[in-house]
Formats: structure tokens, C-alpha cells, sequence
């Protein structure tokens, strides 16, 4: 027998602290479950495969501030050298970097502005024909494009005619997969897509709907700020990293040499806030749990001191302590029960208001059951040490207080 009505009945009478504890539970259930999903979200987040060879990547700035140089033929001159460098695999000069949360991006169309046409939104990168090689990302269609192909613009006047192209953005815009060969259009410039990338990320990890489409367009358009990228071969990016300054002022000297940084710590950075949210929410759910075990265990306590003589009279009664156990044991259920229940209902609605609010993903339900099967299951450990205690007081205490 559970002696469930007593019980309810003995709660009626104390039942500031029982409803104190159902309230934790339904927090602790509420915020953990979301956080946890959001926990989840996030590693698989800074775990995604970019499709770099991260540790083997570099890039710097270059900041010219002489005017008696082209800057065109500076920079080719810059990648030669770069090039010959021993343990460089390539090296280009590009408009942005993937994975730093910086670059351009725009809309490309199945049809030239103004027509009415499909539109999917993409970043993309202006390099020239060892761009490709550069990321070292994969070529799964088609080719690369020449270096007759590529597109010097000095005055604004010739804009490339062909580009390379992600899946993900191909398959967007032709869903049947027969993108290769097909001309895409930025405004009213057609491009003809002559090759398709695989795994590829842009600038921005956390845009979900552009990270994975992005276009390279043959063209270089060099200003006195200007950006280079260098792959090495693997472990000896720290020793050509040390060498570039001194290359680059031996070349030309009337300019500065900036943001000499591997691409995992540019990646580290831009994701920097995301990696400390996650730690914190780890911290939170850590202070909560705890928090909740001590208020079970507490709460358990406070009854049994409050209740010695009730015990010690059902002990001389010749209650066994497995019944003593028993009764704390499905008190404690009963307010958990009701906590989760609560807690359930309150993380739904929480994710619901995340997603709505914060872009966060929709959560998981999953979450929702380990956790209230995981805060029911701390709930029954935190009560059992009490539950022992009030079993262990002896009869004699009920006679010498009657």
C-alpha cells in the first residue's frame, strides 16, 4: 500500500515547502531540457565540417600606403613569391576569408534583373584561377576556370562571364541537379557555371541559409587594403607564417603587413561567443541540478525533524523501515511528479519563445523526456539518504515524548 491519501494529506498541512520544491522542479526541468538542446545544437555547430584544411590555411592583410607601385603587378609578383616559398602548396590573393564572419554576399538569379525570376541568396569570393586550389576544397563537376578567364578590373568596365559554383547553391536553383553549364545572373551579369564545388562554407557559419552556397568569381579588384591566402603543406604553416613579412617588405616596403592569422583561429574567433554561451549554459544547468538535489534532500530533512515524533510513535506501532523509506520515498514522487509535469509544459513553451525570438531551432521533445526522467531519477537518489535517516530513529523516542 502506498498510503497515498496520508500522504497528500500530511503535504496539505506543510505545503509551503512541498509547493517551494514542486516550483524548483518545473524550473530546473523548464531550463535544462532547453538548454541542453541548445548545448547540443551549438557542438554540433562548431563541429561541422567546413571542407578546409583548417591547420594548413593562413591569411594577412596587406595595407599599401606607396603610390609609385601597380598594384596589380605588385600582387602578382606577392603570389610568386609566395609560391615558391618551400612547404607552400598555393597561395592567392582573394576578396574574403572564409570562416571570419566577414565578405560579400549577394542574390544571384535564373533569370537577368528585372525579369521575374527564382533568387537564392550566397556569398562570394573574387580570386583567380589558384583560388580553388588555395581552399583546397573539392571540385566534384565540370572545372576550373583559366587564367584567361580571369577578369583584372581596373575600370569597372568587363565583368566575368563564367564561375564556380557549391552544390548547395546549384541545387537550389535547379533542383533536378543539371546546374553545370547552366548561366546564373547577379543583377543583370550572366555567369556560366563551369564547375561545382562540394563541401564549402562561406564567411558566415551562423547564416543557415547562405553558409553552404557560395560562388567564385574570376576577378581580381586590388585596392591599398588587399588580402592574401596561403595553404601549406601540413605542420610547416607555422614556418612559412614566419617568413611572410620579411617576404613581402623585401618586394615593396611602403606598406604593412596585418592579421597574420591561421584560418582555425580566425574560425575560433568568430565563433568565440558561441563557445562561451554554451560553457555558461553548462555552468547553469551544473548550478541548477545541484541546486534542485540539495532543495530535495533539504526539504526531506526539515520533514523528518518536524515529523520524529510521528515516526517514532509508527516505528513503536511496529512499522518497518522499509515502510518508513517507502512513505518519504513516495512523498517525494508525488511533489517531482507534479514539478515535471509542470516543467514540461513550461519547457515547451520556453523552446517555443526561443525559437520564435532567438532563431533558435525547434526543440527536440527527446530532451524534454531524459530530462524529466533524469530530474525523477536524481529526485529518488536525493531522498533515499534522508529517507534511511527517519527509518533509523527508534521506537524509545515516540515513549519518551508521548
Amino acid at each position: 500500500m502506498l498510503e497515498i491519501k496520508p500522504i497528500i494529506n500530511a503535504l496539505l498541512r506543510s505545503k509551503v515547502g512541498a509547493l517551494l520544491l514542486l516550483i524548483q522542479i518545473a524550473i530546473t526541468t523548464a531550463i535544462v531540457s532547453n538548454a541542453a538542446f541548445i548545448i547540443n545544437d551549438r557542438i554540433n555547430y562548431l563541429n561541422q565540417p567546413t571542407g578546409y584544411e583548417e591547420e594548413n590555411i593562413f591569411k594577412f592583410n596587406v595595407m599599401t600606403f606607396g603610390t609609385d607601385v601597380d598594384l596589380i603587378q605588385q600582387i602578382e609578383l606577392d603570389e610568386d613569391r609566395i609560391r615558391q616559398l618551400p612547404g607552400v602548396v598555393d597561395a592567392v590573393q582573394i576578396s574574403a576569408i572564409p570562416l571570419s564572419g566577414g565578405g560579400s554576399s549577394t542574390s544571384f538569379r535564373l533569370k537577368p534583373v528585372p525579369e521575374k525570376s527564382k533568387s537564392v541568396n550566397a556569398s562570394y569570393f573574387e580570386t583567380d584561377e589558384h583560388g580553388l586550389n588555395t581552399l583546397g576544397v573539392n571540385l566534384i563537376a565540370g572545372r576550373n576556370f583559366t587564367q584567361e578567364e580571369v577578369v583584372i578590373n581596373r575600370d569597372f568596365t568587363k565583368y566575368p562571364n563564367v564561375a564556380l559554383a557549391t552544390k548547395a547553391l546549384m541545387d537550389e536553383l535547379y533542383p533536378d541537379g543539371d546546374g553545370l553549364g547552366k548561366t546564373i545572373y547577379t543583377g543583370d551579369k550572366p555567369l556560366t557555371i563551369v564547375g561545382i564545388i562540394g563541401m564549402m562554407k562561406g564567411p558566415w557559419l551562423k547564416l543557415e541559409e547562405r553558409k553552404d552556397k557560395s560562388v567564385i568569381i574570376p576577378m581580381l579588384d586590388p585596392s591599398k587594403l588587399h588580402q592574401f591566402l596561403v595553404r601549406t603543406e601540413s605542420g610547416r604553416r607555422a614556418e612559412v607564417m614566419t617568413q611572410i613579412e620579411d617576404l613581402m617588405h623585401e618586394s615593396y616596403a611602403k606598406r604593412v603587413i596585418q592579421d597574420l592569422t591561421g584560418l582555425d583561429k580566425k574560425k575560433a574567433d568568430y565563433v568565440a561567443e558561441d563557445l562561451l554561451m554554451m560553457r555558461m549554459l553548462v555552468i547553469l544547468i551544473s548550478v541548477l541540478v545541484l541546486v534542485t538535489a540539495l532543495g530535495i534532500f533539504g526539504l526531506t530533512l526539515f520533514n523528518i525533524n518536524k515529523r520524529t515524533k510521528q515516526i517514532g510513535t509508527r516505528r513503536a506501532l511496529g512499522a518497518r523501515k522499509s515502510a518508513i523509506i517507502k512513505y518519504f520515498v513516495v512523498e517525494n514522487s508525488l511533489i517531482c511528479i507534479a514539478g515535471l509535469v509542470l516543467g514540461v509544459c513550461g519547457a515547451v513553451f520556453l523552446g517555443q519563445q526561443l525559437m520564435a525570438h532567438y532563431s533558435v531551432p525547434a526543440l527536440s521533445y527527446w530532451y524534454v523526456a531524459v530530462t524529466a526522467v533524469a530530474v525523477f531519477a536524481m529526485s529518488l537518489l536525493a531522498v533515499i539518504g534522508p529517507a534511511k535517516r527517519a527509518a533509523n530513529i527508534a521506537p524509545s523516542i515516540a515513549t519518551r515524548t508521548i
